[in-house]
């Protein structure tokens, strides 16, 4: 199932994913550090959702009180919640 969520305090404006079976697939953000989130990305392909929710939350950017991978982790937490 495919899910996409808007990020709140971050230069992505969003997130989107997959979750199959219980692992995360496709993550893709909108805009942010291209790079940096590519490599997130690739990293998270096929991880368990929740251990991967656990392993970003709290992580923050410079003097931000969120990042782009915190978000995520709310956004997976949010999503595992409808499943």
């Amino acid at each position: 199932m495919t899910f996409t969520h808007r990020n709140k305090g971050t230069c992505s404006t969003q997130v989107q994913f997959d979750i199959k079976s219980g692992k995360l697939y496709n993550v893709n953000f909108t805009g942010g550090c291209n790079g940096n989130l590519q490599g997130i990305s690739a990293l998270l392909e096929g991880m368990d959702a929740m251990e991967a929710a656990q392993k970003l939350r709290g992580l923050k950017c410079n003097f931000k009180p969120t990042s782009c991978p915190d978000q995520l982790s709310k956004a997976i937490e949010e999503a595992l919640e409808t499943l």
